[in-house]
């Protein structure tokens, strides 16, 4: 059964998902029951987190921890902090990161976590301490062989750190493998700070080629400039790319002559914010618009829907964002023949290096930054063109292609164990 919206309206982020896995479950010959079995989270918590503030008085926070599926594995994904976070968010993002595990085929299932709050707005210590109720409060659901939390929108690797200790203390014993992109002093990878755009890299590297695109005279347009975006920015600018647009939650900044990605990089601030500074700036949805080889929405979900899809001006779109275009955006894109590069492919270089992260934390030894990367780009070379080849071999587009390969493995360990 398709999604169903009221005319005119995109499906939500959630039901669009659920869409997209029950049409990959049906080409893969599953059953309607395994899409019943997998189309929420097997867990789903709810958490309230009081927080004594600078001023003196206590603040109720509410929290949020999907366990999509844990017949793999272990559940595993990140943690955001936004005002927007909500119940069927977190749910779906679970679902994605399902997908992505089975994409690059890591033995997880998927997991996500999220705190409604504004972090731009609160203090280092009032964001510690948020941090910690927040393990408090989830710490009988998680753990290294349970559920494995990750940074995402907002949080980084000193907020791991907090919840680490946190963990630790609850646990009293020493957990490294508890959560991943810590601080490398702490257990963390090399390269787990760089893995999403590292991913996102090598996946635009490899559409190039299907596109017969050199890289090194490509205009590229990013949405976003957050750790994905900036960290791509910065690596994509070092590979001759042409930047010639970015954007952070306020506005964009735009040059068809290139922009200098080190002195903007130079000016960010912690949250990816840097758009505040220029007064020649234009809108995130006016950049979309704006003509490139490769467009990278790098934000937040459905940024290309429907009504702006016929005006995207890019002959690649590469998914660093989870949810940036709609099913129906999808369906237009196709058929003027744009290559879209799925978000559960392009995005998976973050949960790949989380993975080598927990695998070294397990065994107490450590890799140099040249074995992470040569077992990264492994991984995801090898993830892509599973995609391309399935959606070839099926007629389909790669998002479905995409989905396909990510829920198989779930759907295949879920009846092996008698679940269906």
């Amino acid at each position: 059964m398709g999604a169903i919206v009221e005319k005119g309206k995109e499906p939500s982020v959630l039901t669009s998902t659920q869409d997209i896995i029950h049409q990959a479950l049906g080409k893969l010959g599953y059953s309607d029951e395994m899409f019943e079995l997998l189309k929420e989270p097997i867990r789903m918590l709810t958490v309230r987190i009081p927080v004594r503030m600078d001023d003196g008085t206590v603040k109720v926070f509410t929290g949020y921890r999907a366990q999509h599926n844990d017949a793999v594995g272990p559940t595993k994904g990140g943690v955001r902090f936004h005002p927007e976070v909500t119940e069927d968010e977190v749910k779906a993002l679970s679902l994605w990161m399902t997908l992505k595990c089975g994409i690059v085929n890591v033995p997880y299932g998927g997991g996500k976590g999220g705190i409604v709050c504004d972090p731009r707005n609160m203090s280092f210590p009032e964001i510690e301490r948020l941090s910690r109720g927040y393990v408090r409060a989830i710490s009988q659901l998680v753990g290294p062989s349970k559920d494995i939390p990750a940074p995402d929108v907002f949080t980084n690797s000193q907020i791991m750190a907090w919840m680490v200790d946190e963990y630790s203390r609850i646990r009293e014993f020493d957990s490294p493998g508890f959560i991943t992109g810590k601080p490398v002093a702490l257990g963390g990878s090399h390269g787990r700070e760089t893995a999403t755009a590292t991913g996102v890299t090598i996946c635009i590297e490899e559409a190039a080629k299907l596109k017969q695109l050199d890289l090194q005279q490509a205009k590229v347009i990013i949405q976003g400039f957050g750790n994905a975006g900036s960290y791509l920015s910065k690596i994509l600018s070092e590979r001759g790319a042409k930047i010639i647009g970015i954007s952070d939650a306020y506005a964009a900044l735009y040059d068809e002559n290139g922009l200098d990605i080190e002195y903007l990089l130079d000016k960010r601030d912690s949250f990816g914010t840097v758009t505040t500074l220029f007064t020649n700036k234009i809108t995130n949805q006016e950049l979309l618009t704006k003509k490139c080889d490769i467009l990278v929405p790098a934000a937040i979900a459905n940024q290309i829907t429907s009504e702006n899809a016929d005006k995207i001006n890019a002959s690649i779109i590469v998914e660093a964002a989870n949810g940036p275009t709609t099913t129906e955006a999808t369906k237009i894109l196709a058929e003027r023949g744009v290559l879209i590069v799925p978000d559960v492919l392009a995005s998976s270089g973050g949960v790949t290096v989380s993975y080598f992260e927990w695998v070294q934390n397990n065994l107490g030894y450590y890799w140099s930054e040249e074995e992470v990367a040569e077992k990264l780009r492994s991984k995801v070379v090898d993830a892509f063109h599973q995609v391309v080849e399935t959606a070839r071999r099926h007629k389909v587009d790669p998002r479905l292609a995409a989905y396909m390969i990510g829920v198989r493995k779930t759907a295949e360990a879920s009846r092996f164990r008698g679940w269906i």
